[in-house]
């Protein structure tokens, strides 16, 4: 039984310069979920992950506008919101790719917690880019109210929040029962809920966004896959990306990876938190990482295209 985690990037959802409309969502969604049929027709049971930044930044720019009308929601019940409208989204139209390809698998949507340490750095420190992208004079007016925002990779600015270390999902042994049953699971998406467990052995959530990423990174480990797949917007991974002498790497070792990272290789608010997903994939015991396009999945794994990261 070969079992994989595929996360797909919530900018493939919804692309820099989207309107945002649903239907436009609803029509990315639908292309996107075409890149699934490729691991069913090669024996995957499989776990799907999904981003949220642009979602979740949309519904925290809903907020603002409502709250004096309706009381606001706190950052980790949007993420919940998302993950569950989202959900729906890739499940029904998972669902009807299958129907018209003659494929019966059943597909269901798991809202997913994840397990923080509640003394993370990260809760003083935001750094996770969320939500549209803005420019320079859009962000100084959060700026002048209090809200962080950070210059994201030469692609604009955009608002940051906490984006602490996922440690463990809540969830992983329904998740891992489904998958092994030959159902398709939604889960992890946006990163997941996080939560903390109090001393009793309860939970209790937090106001922050998980790096989808490395959540896709301890789900897979959680239930044993033997792949992350995480698709992107580019067909492999490369150096001095976007520079005249960009260079593709097809295959990467574990340590050469991290080598890179550390080197600054890979920009934060980009590749960078895939090679680290990668890696800790690998180091928690994963055989194998593919880093791709949704475009070109295929021949991806056919061995053509995408950058395989192994020990």
């Amino acid at each position: 039984m070969k079992k994989a985690v595929i996360a797909l990037g919530g900018n493939a959802i919804l692309p820099k310069g989207s309107s945002g409309d649903i239907h436009e969502q609803f029509a990315n969604t639908r292309k996107s979920v075409k890149s699934i049929l490729h691991f069913l027709n090669q024996g995957y049971r499989i776990a799907i992950t999904h981003g949220n930044g642009p979602q979740a930044g949309n519904e925290l720019v809903r907020n603002e506008c409502a709250r004096d009308i309706v009381p606001e929601l706190p950052l980790g019940v949007i993420v919940a919101a998302t993950e569950g409208w989202m959900g729906y989204m890739i499940e029904q139209s998972l669902q009807n790719a299958l129907i018209k390809n003659g494929i019966n698998r059943e597909v269901v949507t798991i809202p997913t917690q994840i397990i923080v340490d509640k003394d993370d750095p990260a809760w003083n420190n935001p750094t996770k880019p969320i939500g549209r992208f803005m420019t320079e004079e859009e962000a100084r007016v959060l700026m002048e109210r209090g809200i962080p925002v950070i210059e994201d990779a030469g692609r604009g600015w955009r608002r940051v929040v906490p984006s602490p270390d996922p440690k463990e999902i809540v969830e992983k042994n329904v998740i891992k029962e489904l998958v092994e049953s030959g159902h398709i699971v939604i889960a992890a998406g946006g990163g997941g809920m996080p939560v903390y467990i109090e001393e009793d052995g309860t939970f209790e959530g937090l106001d922050g966004v998980i790096d989808k990423d490395l959540a896709s990174a301890v789900l897979a480990r959680d239930i044993e896959a033997d792949i992350l797949v995480i698709l992107t917007a580019v067909p492999c991974v490369y150096l001095n990306f976007g520079k005249p002498d960009q260079k593709p790497l097809r295959e990467l070792k574990l340590a050469e990876a991290r080598r890179l990272l550390e080197a600054g290789e890979f920009p934060k608010g980009s590749m960078g938190p895939k090679i680290e997903a990668a890696c800790r994939f690998i180091e928690y015991g994963g055989k194998e990482v593919l880093i791709t396009s949704l475009d070109t999945v295929d021949t991806a794994l056919a061995g053509n295209e995408g950058t395989r990261i192994t020990e």
